[in-house]
Formats: C-alpha cells, structure tokens, sequence
C-alpha cells in the first residue's frame, strides 16, 4: 500500500460560502475524496470490497486544524499519509495545501468493520501489505 499520495482538487462556488471561503465541512469531503482515490490507487475498490470481501472502511475519529482558508478556484493539494497499520484500523495522515501554503491538517483512524454486522473485522493482507 502506498505510504504518500496526493489528490488534486479545484474549490467551486458550491464548496463556498457567501465570502467565497470554503466551508468548514467540504475540507472533510476534499479528505474523503482522497482517501478514496488513495485506496483505488492502490487497487482497492470500496463497492467492491463491501461486495467480494463483506468489510468496509468507517471513520472512527479525526481530529482538523484549519491553519488558512482556501477560497473560490483555488487549486488544492490533498494528501493521504500512513501513520500506522494496526489488525483493524489504520491511522492516517491528511494535509491541504495551496501553492505549498499549508492551509488544514487532519488526523484519521479508520476501522475496517464487517458489512453487516458493523463490527470489527481484520483487514485482509492485500490491504496491509508489508509495514
């Protein structure tokens, strides 16, 4: 599984509020995107994971530290970082940029939890990989 990825990510009028400033909760969703375009980086499909191996990926906690605003057009940096693998969770790093300028940073755990049940379930080795 990659350790460092990085999803780029244009603010539209919809992410704003009435000063052109992102909204507070669309830095979760620019997070969101990432991570998931993280896993698909690394050829993880959700549905498909939620269908051939019945487990899923759930937040668990996050913490954020808005540092700058972003605003309308901008362009973004979103990046996805491993802070460590455990048997059902996995702790993330995610950090928005603009140009370099650091403008939110945030702390995931994820907990990878059976489809139906939504208890805790094991990640298979095709997701942990060697860490």
């Amino acid at each position: 599984m990659a350790k460092q990825f990085s999803w780029a990510v244009r603010v539209y009028y919809e992410d704003t509020d009435a000063g052109g400033i992102v909204y507070y909760g669309n830095y979760l969703k620019f997070m969101e995107r990432a991570r998931t375009e993280w896993l698909r980086s690394c050829g993880i499909d959700v549905a498909e994971l939620a269908d051939s191996e019945r487990l899923m990926f759930t937040v668990r906690a996050i913490a954020l530290d808005f540092l700058k605003p972003a605003r309308l057009s901008d362009n973004l940096d979103v990046s996805v970082g491993i802070r460590r693998i455990r048997r059902v969770s996995v702790e993330l790093e995610q950090v928005i940029v603009r140009a370099g300028e650091l403008l939110c940073t945030g702390q995931v755990r994820l907990a990878c939890v059976d489809v139906d049940t939504l208890k805790p379930k094991a990640m298979p080795k095709t997701i942990v990989g060697e860490t």
